[in-house]
């Protein structure tokens, strides 16, 4: 008994896929770079947050590990 060949798939057309990109795959990437280039060009609305002493130990204390 032989076993059933299974007929080749249809070779890729040349054409190019045509494909819709919702509205904000543009816009999103768009008001990023946007906002980054805003906050590089007036840099005195991107202050750090103000993280309270309890962050400032934590980070003094993994520098204290990483340093040994």
């Amino acid at each position: 008994m032989s076993a059933r060949s299974h007929p080749r798939p249809h070779p890729a057309t040349t054409g190019g896929v045509q494909a819709r990109l919702p509205w904000w795959a543009l816009a999103l990437p768009t008001l990023a770079f946007i906002t980054l280039l805003v906050l590089i060009l007036n840099p005195v609305h991107a202050e750090a947050a103000g993280g309270g002493p309890a962050i400032a130990h934590l980070f003094q204390h993994l520098q204290a590990l990483l340093a040994r």
